[in-house]
């Protein structure tokens, strides 16, 4: 990203916190955009730049009855339909499938020893991201703040692999589903290294369509293990995929939007961009 392009991104992330711990008060168009230092005008066009809409139509996905309206409309079905979208037609998301392969025993255990790993560092709406691939798929994508930080991160995942910092075709399909359009979206393959019971959440996670949003509990239920809420709270917060496996569309029961492994402001951000797109094709 450009220095204006992060300094864009950085105001937009202060607005969307500011709008998140204030959205009872419903704060208007001139409070938010003194707070992020630019002018009513400036802020309207850049905010609607980044989201499609507006700050204040934005203000309504941030709220509690926007999360909780979904939730109680949605969570009965939500995985009864496998990858289900709710969108259709050109220049829409359709025929989007994900498909996930877990590592074998041996590379789980000797992390990654007879695997060589290619990676990269590239754009989304979110800030800049690390998206790493195997011969099998895309095993690790991370928001990235701190680039350095972010590939010891994917280290640490397979401390014993071989790296090549470029880019291939599996890291392109997985970066075009930041894109508009995913009319043509490409099947998308992730080869993770977790447990069978991280696995099974991983793909669990997979079934909440864009737009929606789920409970740790609903996932629970999902995996037919109804009392290992607390477990698939940690399963999520384990999650080496951002955005592609959507641990952001997990809250609380209550509504709030919870704690997130890349920052609660990028999570408020991103179902509320989600929120938006739906909106804006829908």
């Amino acid at each position: 990203m450009s220095t204006q392009e992060i300094i864009n991104y950085g105001r937009v992330a202060e607005a969307i916190n500011y709008i998140k711990q204030n959205f009872k008060e419903q704060p208007n168009l001139d409070e938010v955009a003194e707070k992020v230092n630019l002018s009513p005008f400036h802020f309207q066009r850049l905010f609607t730049d980044w989201a499609g809409i507006s700050p204040k139509k934005f203000l309504q996905y941030l709220s509690l009855d926007y999360a909780k309206g979904i939730l109680k409309n949605d969570q009965a079905t939500l995985f009864d339909t496998a990858f289900e979208t709710g969108l259709s037609g050109t220049g829409r998301l359709h025929d989007l499938f994900i498909n996930m392969e877990g590592m074998t025993p041996a590379e789980y255990k000797n992390g990654g020893k007879s695997l060589h790993i290619n990676y990269s560092f590239a754009e989304s709406p979110f800030g800049n991201i690390i998206v790493a691939s195997t011969p099998k798929g895309i095993c690790y994508m991370a928001f990235a703040d701190d680039r350095d930080g972010a590939f010891n991160q994917l280290q640490a995942q397979f401390p014993n692999a071989g790296y090549s910092q470029m880019v291939d075709a599996a890291q392109q399909d997985a970066l075009f589903i930041f894109k508009n359009d995913w009319s043509h979206l490409s099947n998308i393959k992730l080869h993770l290294k977790g447990t069978n019971f991280q696995l099974k959440v991983w793909e669990a996670l997979l079934n909440i369509p864009v737009g929606g949003l789920t409970t740790y509990a609903s996932v629970a239920k999902a995996i037919k293990q109804p009392t290992a809420s607390r477990a698939v709270g940690s399963a999520v917060g384990d999650n080496p995929v951002a955005f592609l496996i959507p641990c952001h569309r997990v809250i609380k029961s209550t509504g709030e939007f919870g704690q997130y492994h890349w920052g609660a402001t990028r999570k408020s951000a991103i179902i509320g961009w989600e929120a938006a797109q739906l909106s804006l094709v829908g």
